[in-house]
C-alpha cells in the first residue's frame, strides 16, 4: 500500500494513531533518504506533542530494529543479560556489575555510547585503559563474550541506523525530551542485541536525564512494557542521581575506582546500586532468586578474586593492558591538582550532580559536542559525600586537570555545587524502586 508522508504528518499532528504500515513506510523512507529531514522533523514534533499509543510505540521500535543489522548470540553458553543505564555523573556501575555477574555464570553483552553534555560515556571511560578497543565487529564481539563472559563495545554503523539519524535530528529540533522517543531509541538498540533479558538502571535527580521521580518511573515502565511486548524479559530499577555516584568522577578515575570496588574497596553508594542491579541480572538469568543470595555470590566473587580476574581478561581480550588492574600509574595522569577546602564545619547536605557534570566539561573530562576530544586523566575525587561530617579547612574534593583555566572554573562550579549544613544529614538512599511487568514497588534490600 502506498502512503503519503504529508498525510501521515497531518494525522499524527491531529492526534490520530498511525498504522504499522505507515510507521514502516516512515522508517524505511527516512533511512533510505526518500523522506527528507524537514518532513521527519515535522513528524517528530507531532509525536513530541501528541505522544504515541502503546501499539504505535512497539511498532516504531520494531521498525527501527529492522532498519539495520542485529547481533545474534545463539550458541553462546548461558543466559545473556544486557544492562543499560540512562546515564549520570560518576556512573561506573557497568565496570563492576558486568564482571561480578560474569563471575557468577551470567554472560553480559553491552552496546554502549560516548558521553555528551554533563553525563559521562562508557566508551570514553574504557578508552582510558591503554590500548583497549571499543569497536569490535559482530564476530569478535561474540568471541570476547564467549572467552570472558562479558563484552562492552560501541554501536556499529549498521546497528539501528534509523536511531542514529533520528537522534541527530531530535538533537537540533528540540524533540529529545520525549518519553516515547527516548524509550524507542534506547530499546531499539537493546533489542537489536540478541540477549535473553534486559536490566535497566533509570536514574532520577539533578544529574539524571529525567530529573523528576515520576518521569523516571514512567520512562522505566514504558521501556519494560516495550521489552515484554516483544518477548524479552525486562526488569528495571529507579536509582538516585542527586549526587555524583561514588568518590570519583572522570574517565580514568572511574575505572580506577571500579577496579578498587572489584577488590572489595568500593564506596557504599556504588555497591548499593551494583548489588541491586546485579541481583536483577542473576534473577533474570535464573541464577539467584533472592537479593541476599545474590549479594552473597557477589561478595564471594570479590573475595576470591574471580570478579577482578574476569575484568582483567575482558580488558586483555579487547586489546587493553590488563596490568592496570594492579598498577593504576598506567592510566593517564594530570599535571595540576587543586584541593577544595571546607569553609566551615558541618555535614555535607548536598552535592549537585548536574553542576559537577558541567564542571567536568570545563576540564575536558566531558564534551560539549560529539566531535570534542576528552582528557582521560582529568576529573574529581570527592573525599566527602552527602551525610559525611567535615571540619573547616578539611579537603572536600580534589580537582585534577591539565588546563589551569579550566581547573579554576571547575573549582568555582564544584564549590557552588556543595552545600554544608550545621545539622546532621543522612546519606541518601540510592535504590528507590523496582519496576517489572507486574508494576512498581519500593526497593527492599
Amino acid at each position: 500500500m502506498a502512503y503519503a508522508i504529508y498525510e501521515i504528518i497531518s494525522r499524527k499532528r491531529d492526534g490520530q494513531e498511525l498504522s504499522r504500515g505507515e510507521i514502516d513506510f516512515l522508517i524505511d523512507g527516512y533511512v533510505s533518504g526518500a523522506i527528507p529531514d524537514y518532513q521527519m522533523a515535522a513528524l517528530l514534533m507531532a509525536v513530541y506533542i501528541r505522544g504515541l499509543a502503546g501499539r504505535e510505540l512497539a511498532d516504531l521500535t520494531e521498525a527501527m530494529i529492522r532498519s539495520g543489522d542485529t547481533i545474534s548470540l545463539t550458541g553462546i553458553p548461558g543466559q545473556k543479560i544486557d544492562k543499560h543505564s540512562t546515564g549520570g555523573v560518576g556512573d561506573k556501575i557497568s565496570f563492576i556489575v558486568a564482571p561480578l555477574a560474569a563471575a557468577c555464570g551470567v554472560a553480559v553483552p553491552m552496546l554502549s555510547g560516548r558521553g555528551l553534555g554533563h553525563t559521562g560515556g562508557t566508551l570514553d571511560k574504557l578508552e582510558s585503559i591503554p590500548g583497549l578497543n571499543v569497536f569490535l565487529d559482530a564476530a569478535r564481539f561474540r568471541e570476547v563474550l564467549t572467552e570472558t563472559g562479558m563484552a562492552i563495545c560501541g554501536q556499529t554503523a549498521n546497528i539501528v541506523p534509523a536511531d542514529k539519524k533520528m537522534y541527530a535530528l531530535r538533537d537540533v529540533t528540540a524533540t529529545v525530551n520525549s518519553l516515547p522517543l527516548i524509550a524507542s531509541s534506547i530499546m531499539s538498540k537493546k533489542l537489536a542485541l540478541g540477549t535473553d533479558a534486559i536490566v535497566l538502571d533509570v536514574k532520577t535527580g539533578s544529574g539524571a536525564f529525567m530529573i523528576a521521580e515520576k518521569d523516571s518511573i514512567a520512562l522505566c515502565q514504558t521501556m519494560v512494557r516495550l521489552g515484554e511486548q516483544v518477548g524479552r524479559r525486562t526488569l528495571g530499577l529507579i536509582t538516585s542521581m542527586n549526587q555524583p555516584l561514588g568518590r570519583a568522577v572522570g574517565n580514568s578515575l572511574e575505572i580506577i575506582e571500579s577496579i578498587e570496588a572489584l577488590k572489595g574497596n568500593g564506596p557504599a553508594d556504588v555497591m548499593q546500586v551494583t548489588f541491586a542491579l546485579g541481583h536483577l541480572m542473576l534473577e533474570a538469568a535464573g541464577v539467584s532468586s533472592t537479593f541476599p543470595e545474590s549479594k552473597k555470590k557477589f561478595l564471594q566473587a570479590i573475595s576470591s578474586g574471580r570478579a577482578l580476574e574476569t575484568f582483567r581478561r575482558f580488558i586483555t581480550a579487547q586489546e587493553g593492558d590488563g596490568r592496570v588492574c594492579d598498577d593504576d600509574s598506567l592510566f593517564p595522569r594530570c599535571r595540576n591538582e587543586i584541593e577544595l577546602l571546607a569553609e566551615k564545619p558541618g555535614w555535607i547536605k548536598a552535592i549537585d550532580a548536574f553542576a559537577v557534570g558541567m564542571a567536568g566539561i570545563a576540564i575536558r573530562a566531558g564534551r560539549r559536542r560529539k566531535e570534542d576530544d576528552v582528557d582521560h586523566g582529568s576529573g574529581f575525587i570527592f573525599h566527602r559525600n552527602v551525610g559525611d561530617r567535615v571540619e573547616k579547612g578539611q579537603v572536600i574534593a580534589s580537582i585534577l586537570s591539565n588546563d589551569q583555566t579550566g581547573g579554576r572554573e571547575a573549582e568555582q562550579r564544584i564549590r557552588q555545587a556543595i552545600s554544608i549544613s550545621a545539622r546532621k544529614t543522612a546519606a541518601p538512599r540510592m535504590v528507590l524502586y523496582r519496576v517489572d511487568k507486574t508494576g512498581v514497588r519500593a526497593w527492599k534490600d
